[in-house]
């Protein structure tokens, strides 16, 4: 039987651990990763770190399949590829280069705060370094919301959430929402 994940909420501790490097690439990490994907959809996201459903690793996973495809450029090992074709994509040992350069505003949200959204300020583009499922390395270039997804989710394998990065002004006006759902998961 498959593994039923729930997303957890802020409050839990597991948010803030920076997740452990992955080295073994199994039918477990498979069924994980496929876990994973079907709990990111049933919730409605676009991108789930592995922290966010109790387990401190470096994996996450990520599907804007759904999004505008003129939005979002990348190559994969240099290639130019449709959306569709690598989506979902699930980052295993994700390191993330920023690109130097123009950055973004966005309104973002997170499975792991419900309701609560804030505008969070991040480069426009980057590369990711990571492993697929089968342990093989991969280079992925990037920009708009794909760079911005990938940015997020590897930030929680890290321990950092959206809330980190968001102005003293944004945090003042979401405090309140935070204190209550840090109180209820704690």
């Amino acid at each position: 039987m498959k593994e039923k994940l729930t997303v957890v909420e802020y409050g839990t501790t597991v948010l803030r651990q920076k997740g452990a490097k992955i080295t073994t690439f199994d039918k477990a990490l498979r069924d994980f990763a496929d876990a994973m994907v079907e709990a990111m959809h049933e919730d409605k996201g676009i991108g789930l770190a592995a922290q966010q459903v109790g387990r401190a690793e470096m994996i996450c996973t990520i599907d804007i399949g759904g999004t505008d495809e003129n939005e979002t450029q990348f190559t994969l090992d240099a290639k130019n590829l449709p959306l569709k074709l690598i989506m979902p994509l699930v980052l295993v040992n994700p390191i993330v280069k920023l690109s130097k350069g123009e950055t973004v505003w966005f309104n973002e949200g997170c499975l792991s705060f419900p309701g609560i959204r804030a505008d969070i300020e991040r480069p426009e583009a980057l590369t990711v370094r990571y492993q697929d499922l089968d342990g093989v390395e991969h280079i992925l270039a990037c920009a708009g919301l794909l760079a911005r997804v990938i940015q997020h989710e590897t930030d929680h394998l890290n321990g950092i959430l959206f809330i980190d990065r968001a102005p003293k002004r944004t945090l003042k006006k979401i405090w309140n929402d935070l204190e209550e759902l840090r109180a209820k998961n704690q």
